[in-house]
């Protein structure tokens, strides 16, 4: 499959907060809240503090070597788990939660990216080595935004009747149902019966969903070399026990996160504020905020208490039960991983330049943040449209009304304006207000309001020829409309809202291939993706 890549900066899709176009340009205001500079020179940066911050690398390799038993794995991805033994060894993260069948695009962009920086940094770093890791936020409990993906225009919705940690959620009936209602979308294309034949083989009857995550990004990326980390573990946690007994014992993120905002606050709007103990308690199927009254640490959903000796005790024996919410979880991250570059979407940066004193606190590296890659991904057809609406590219990123007033404005070959008109106008009512003034100046005011009549409803005749222009030109205004609900369903960015399904269906493994050929490491850009077949 052929395929070509145009970019365009940020600021010019209208899509990113000013926080985002902010750090991206380092701007002074943004400066006290991150450490490392998005360049080389950050990198180097990154990797001496993280020299100074090293993680049980024993562990980590121990526990990953156990996930993926009975998994199987690419040489790649078994040579780099033996690989994060070195001290020489860096990773380069992207997280998310375990959306179902990988949830929206930009799920597929940020592991993409997480690679290619990987692979960049590799070429520029010959004496080190990095390892790019997925790592699974599979304790978050909100199933609302995790359990549904949008294929063609369609939502599909997981109505499970589970609860909590939807990463310990299981497959059941209602689960494969989707399976086959996407089967009956995509079946007729290429390689539609190849995706969901991955979908049935990963999502099978009583797999926790997380286990399946693993398994169908495994078979997505695992010939890239890429580590999935599913972090619901007990070894894991217990290397973060001395961070969530300081979060018991002294409540340190909220106080240090409300003074960082207070700062953030002046210029930007905040993302996250945190809870006095920022902390849930995660125990079968319920994932349930951990709260301190009047010196008892309460689990008040489930009617459970604590003096703190005991969930001290607790915290020793089942370090798995406690699950860090958003303050806390980049900290846990980064205490079990040689992390030095994080790699996030708009709102996950704007929440991370919150904590860095939270990590400084925690006694753990803070890393790189680097936004991840944005596309847009044009089909054949869709491409096809743009030229013939001859579009630019900064075009698509303009209002739909905007683009069919300006294509009829171009393409017509009546005078559409009356702007001559309402000028003379406005001469016309100038003169007569002088001649009357002469006469009587309280006349002005009965002239204004004539003034503002005839306006109006010149303005008002103005729009009724540009609407009897447009009909003329209804093919190109449908086209237009197409254009944009593919590129910008719900007014909303394509990789914000569509899956991968039906242009892998249609283009098989290629598609991810050329995601990654289009993909930036350091540098960023939006990219419009043509498909060429």
């Amino acid at each position: 499959m052929d395929c070509s890549t145009q970019y365009l900066p940020y600021e010019k899709t209208g899509f990113f907060s000013k926080i985002v176009q902010d750090y991206l340009q380092q701007h002074e205001n943004l400066k006290p809240f991150y450490l490392h500079n998005t360049s080389l020179e950050g990198v180097q940066s990154a990797m001496s503090a993280r020299d100074l911050h090293p993680v049980n690398r024993k562990v980590l390799v121990e526990e990953l070597t156990l996930q993926y038993h009975g998994i199987a794995i690419s040489s790649k991805v078994q040579q780099h788990i033996q690989d994060l033994q070195l001290p020489n060894t860096y990773t380069i993260t992207t997280a998310h939660q375990p959306n179902i069948f990988t949830g929206p695009l930009y799920f597929i962009y940020k592991i993409v990216h997480t690679i290619k920086l990987a692979e960049e940094l590799s070429v520029a770093f010959p004496q080190k080595k990095f390892i790019p890791v997925y790592y699974m936020g599979s304790e978050d409990a909100d199933l609302d935004e995790l359990g549904f993906v949008n294929i063609g225009g369609e939502k599909l919705v997981w109505n499970t009747a589970q609860t909590g940690a939807v990463g310990r959620m299981k497959v059941d009936k209602l689960f494969v149902s989707l399976i086959h209602l996407i089967s009956g979308q995509i079946g007729i294309l290429p390689f539609g019966n190849e995706l969901t034949q991955l979908f049935s083989t990963c999502y099978t009857i009583g797999k926790t969903i997380q286990q399946a995550t693993l398994e169908l990004v495994n078979s997505l990326f695992g010939s890239y070399g890429l580590i999935v980390l599913v972090p619901d573990n007990a070894r894991l946690k217990a290397l973060f026990a001395p961070v969530i007994e300081k979060e018991l014992t002294l409540q340190f993120s909220e106080k240090i996160v409300a003074t960082t905002i207070v700062k953030l606050q002046e210029n930007y709007k905040v993302q996250a504020a945190g809870r006095p103990i920022n902390l849930f308690y995660l125990i079968g199927d319920k994932r349930e905020r951990i709260e301190f009254n009047n010196g008892i640490y309460e689990v008040a959903a489930l009617n459970i208490q604590f003096t703190q000796e005991a969930i001290l005790q607790e915290l020793q024996d089942h370090p798995e039960r406690f699950s860090p919410n958003v303050i806390l979880r980049g900290a846990f991250q980064e205490s079990i991983l040689p992390n030095i570059v994080f790699i996030g979407g708009g709102g996950e940066l704007a929440y991370w330049l919150e904590l860095k004193n939270v990590f400084e606190a925690a006694g753990v590296a803070f890393p790189v943040l680097l936004l991840r890659n944005s596309f847009a991904i044009l089909s054949p057809k869709m491409g096809t449209k743009q030229k013939a609406l001859e579009l630019s590219n900064q075009a698509l990123f303009s209002p739909e009304h905007q683009l069919i007033k300006e294509y009829v404005a171009s393409h017509s070959n009546n005078e559409l304006s009356l702007a001559t008109e309402l000028e003379d106008l406005t001469a016309f009512y100038l003169k007569l207000k002088n001649k009357a003034g002469l006469v009587d100046a309280s006349l002005n005011e009965h002239i204004l309001a004539l003034e503002a009549n005839a306006l109006k409803r010149i303005k008002a005749l103005e729009n009724k020829i540009r609407r009897a222009e447009k009909r003329k030109f209804a093919t190109a205004t449908q086209q237009i409309q197409v254009l944009k609900q593919n590129l910008f369903p719900s007014n909303s960015l394509q990789e914000r809202h569509e899956n991968i399904a039906l242009f892998y269906s249609q283009y098989g493994s290629a598609l991810i291939e050329c995601i990654y050929q289009s993909s930036k490491g350091l540098s960023s850009a939006f990219g419009l993706i043509k498909l060429n077949q």
